[in-house]
Parts: C-alpha cells; structure tokens; sequence
C-alpha cells in the first residue's frame, strides 16, 4: 500500500473510533446520585472521589442502586473495585413493581414481593469460585451463565484492584467482559428491558461482614438502535 494512503486511513479509523466512543453517555455525573434510586435493601450508598460506594449494613436483604430510567439494547461499561469479602453485582435489565406480583418463571408461577429487584446480574464475586462476569438471575432463576467452562474470564478478575465490566445485550443476545476477556455468552428473551443497578449483598447478622464495601465509577452507556 502506498505511504500517501497511510494517512488518510488511520486519520478515518480514529475518527470512527471517537464516534463511537462518542456514542456513549454517562450515567454517574461522579458528584451526585442524581438519576439514581434505591430499591429492595437498605444499605448505604454514597458517592466519594468520584465513585459510588455501596456499604454492607446489618438485618437488611439485597439492595440495589437502580437508575430511573429503563434500557434494552444496549452497551454498558463501567469500573468496580470489591471487598474481598463480599459478594455483589451489577443488575441489567432488571425490574421491580409497586405491590406483591406474580409472574410465570420456568413454566412455574412465583411471586415477586413488592420492590424486590430481579433480572439479569453481571455477577461480582472475589471468592476462590470466581464466577465475576457470570450472569445470574437475581431473584428468578439463578445461574444463566457461570464460568466453569470459562478458566481465561475466572482469571481476569484482579483481586483488591479496580475492574472492568462490559456488558452487551441487543435483541436475545447477552454477553459480558470482564477486563476486556470474553465471560457470559448466551441467548435469553425473558426479559427485553430494564433498569441498570448496583448491589450490595445483604449480610443478615454476621458482624464480619457489616460495613465492608464496594465501588462503581466510569459508569457510561451507549443505547444501540
């Protein structure tokens, strides 16, 4: 190839990434929780140097920062740093409603207490199991996609280090990255749209695990067409 094509070239690829990259819009203004609202839980949530910190608190269930507004297709990126020992997670497509309802899951009916969040979870998890970027139904049906079969996606995960969580979801399709490494991989149609959220585990009454915490910052979105 000529050098005088060179140019032009790698001018036209920069320029498609920063559309891109232009494409998406944050959802964490890094000050405030402005758009954001809790569900489910009580734990704490703040925001301090720029993330939003989720603290473990006793006698409460799981409990999720939700934004107000819903999402279907979509890119979502964003940063997470865990407690060692806690389990937590990153919800999408999820919901909630106002009274008790039931819903059909699995051929079954179950009954969804009011303002419990479910759906589908971008999984966090530092134990030794190391399913982080898994996807787990949160309050339906549980496993959808684990990372047994998947040892590069287990050792992504940096332990007490900041992470990266890419998830994908357009049409039936769902796939998620941890660090750039491919995890979650699948089809599933239950659920078409939803709010993004960010877990904090409940820890019931065990006083080692009260006040432990987690961190979410660079939250941005890019709603595909």
């Amino acid at each position: 190839m000529k050098s005088s094509l060179l140019l032009p070239l790698a001018l036209f690829s920069l320029l498609t990434a920063a559309r891109a990259d232009d494409a998406f819009v944050p959802l964490f203004d890094g000050k405030t929780l402005t758009g954001w609202e809790q569900h489910s839980g009580t734990a704490e949530y703040r925001v301090e140097n720029e993330a939003i910190v989720g603290k473990t608190v006793p006698n409460t269930g799981n409990s999720f920062l939700c934004t107000a507004k819903k999402y279907g297709d979509f890119i979502l990126e964003l940063e997470f740093k865990v407690d060692l020992s806690m389990n937590s997670g990153i919800q999408f497509r999820s919901n909630f409603y106002d009274k008790d309802t039931e819903i059909e899951v699995a051929g079954k009916m179950k009954k969804i207490p009011a303002d419990r969040v479910h759906g589908y979870q971008f999984e966090i998890d530092p134990s030794p199991r190391a399913f982080t970027g898994g996807v787990y139904d949160e309050g339906r049906r549980g496993w959808l996609f684990d990372l047994k079969e998947n040892e590069a996606a287990r050792k992504a995960f940096k332990q007490g280090d900041w992470n990266k969580a890419r998830i994908e979801c357009k049409g039936d399709s769902i796939k998620t990255f941890i660090n750039g490494v491919p995890a979650a991989d699948f089809k599933d149609a239950m659920t078409k749209e939803g709010v993004i959220a960010l877990q904090v585990h409940g820890v019931g009454k065990k006083t080692e695990a009260i006040g432990k915490e987690v961190m979410w910052r660079n939250i941005r979105i890019q709603e595909l067409k």
